[in-house]
């Protein structure tokens, strides 16, 4: 399939006018696995590592979670790394959680989890929020206050829950609401009572949407796979390559950064339940769930709202080995990257990629792991394009030549956020986990995780792995 995939790639239609992304190719020489590279440590920089790192895993919104608050997933996730990895809780400087969608009962959810995990109450915890890469706002926060001198032990992680996402009353009966718990007298109270209208009591639902453009994400990505000249069939076959390989990963133990959840009363949960091999037959049954009648992106070409959370523990080198720990991975150069919200919402990862490569002084052809985020198949297609693309360097990311195009071997290997399931805020954890890992089985050095986000944002960083 994934020949199926390139073929179509390479043969597809080429995208019209706005960008015209040339389609992709695969000329870039695969270096071998086992080759050794030069370290990117740098002389009197502080080392810092990716101890471990766990999530709960990830179901579908409106399953097995159903009845929990986020706080309890991300005190699962931290219970979790807690047993892993038998860190102890009193050494933890600091702890940083991600969130989207926030619980207003639970506004800091970092410390709400903390505490409910067992952690000291003198830990101090935060949360932070940046769409889709916010638990990689986490780590790289992290990061920070490791190399700044402030810390040397920090947890940082994410959690989303999507089966339970607050409905507001309209601002108006919001604002009646509140003008009525103000009133002192029994008829500035029925005075309030008696100007509420039918129309005040309609909720306000949330959406997956652009506050500064009004369109939802899906839409966007609709626009952006018919920009780039990316078909309905090659999404298909996208999306069904991410399941295909996400249950292979699955059958042979390879999702090991899972910890098993006991959701109260019910059952223990110990595997994502979103992976679902089918077929181009019955995926091409489905209709457009968001440019309709024409649009390509279905139900089964996009990734899922999941519940889920993840949590990794990161160190200077130097602590960790004194605490007797063999790191998995050093967490190496970072960038953060941002463009028009409207056009290029969904692009993050083709203008982050190149920026963190030239930052630890690599090329793509260094790379042994690639783990990029799945927001939707037209998304993750349209970007390979653009990486492939002369046109779109030169004239929309202001270089001299194409960024290049990662070879399918070495990219989301393991499945990605169609298959495995996206919770917003946990997926960053997720994709820096598993290049650890896959640089441990596969024998590589260098992996880059890249991930676009709401607001046309964007994020990558460059692992390398810890040697043996």
């Amino acid at each position: 399939m994934t020949s199926m995939l390139m073929h179509s790639l390479r043969s597809g239609p080429v995208s019209p006018a706005r960008f015209a992304a040339r389609c992709l190719s695969t000329s870039s020489q695969v270096h071998a696995a086992a080759k050794t590279k030069k370290t990117l440590a740098k002389p009197n920089v502080k080392n810092i590592v990716l101890v471990d790192g766990v999530r709960t895993p990830f179901l579908l919104s409106g399953t097995s979670y159903s009845d929990l608050m986020p706080h309890d997933l991300g005190r699962g996730a931290l219970q979790g790394l807690l047993n892993r990895t038998g860190v102890p809780k009193e050494i933890v400087d600091h702890i940083i959680y991600g969130i989207v969608i926030q619980e207003v009962k639970t506004s800091n959810v970092a410390r709400e989890a903390a505490l409910g995990a067992g952690f000291s109450d003198k830990t101090p915890a935060h949360t932070v929020t940046m769409a889709c890469i916010s638990s990689n706002q986490a780590m790289t926060s992290a990061v920070g206050l490791i190399a700044a001198g402030q810390c040397d032990v920090v947890v940082a992680g994410g959690v989303e829950f999507m089966s339970d996402v607050p409905i507001r009353h309209s601002r108006k009966m919001r604002k009646t609401m509140l003008s009525l718990n103000k009133a002192k007298t029994l008829g500035q109270r029925l005075s309030l009572l008696g100007s509420i209208r039918m129309g005040h009591l309609m909720p306000e639902l949330p959406a997956v949407a652009e506050f500064s453009t009004a369109e939802s994400m899906g839409h966007s990505a609709d626009r952006l796979a018919a920009a780039f000249g990316v078909t309905r069939v090659e999404q298909d076959e996208y999306a069904l390559r991410s399941h295909r390989l996400a249950k292979k990963a699955q059958d042979e133990g390879l999702l090991s950064d899972i910890i098993s959840f006991q959701v109260p009363g019910k059952n223990i949960i110990s595997a994502d339940n979103g992976i679902r091999p089918t077929s181009m037959e019955q995926m091409g049954k489905l209709k457009p769930a968001f440019v309709k009648p024409h649009g390509t992106v279905t139900a089964a070409n996009s990734s899922f709202l999941t519940d889920g959370a993840s949590a990794v523990l990161i160190m200077s080198e130097e602590k960790a080995l004194a605490l007797g720990y063999k790191p998995k991975a050093y967490l190496r150069d970072f960038v953060y990257v941002s463009q028009d919200p409207k056009d290029q919402l969904l692009l993050g990862p083709t203008y982050a990629t190149p920026k963190v490569l030239e930052k630890s002084g690599l090329t793509m052809e260094d790379i042994d792991v690639f783990e990029f985020h799945e927001a939707f198949a037209g998304q993750i297609v349209a970007n390979l394009k653009a990486m492939d693309s002369d046109w779109f360097a030169q004239n929309c990311m202001g270089r001299k030549s194409k960024v290049g195009v990662p070879p399918m071997e070495k990219f989301n290997t393991w499945g990605g956020s169609l298959s495995l399931g996206h919770p917003f805020a946990a997926t960053g954890c997720r994709l820096v986990t598993t290049v650890a890992h896959r640089l441990q089985k596969e024998g590589g050095q260098y992996g880059v995780v890249a991930a676009c986000a709401a607001g046309g944002q964007g994020h990558a960083m460059v692992i390398e792995a810890y040697p043996k």
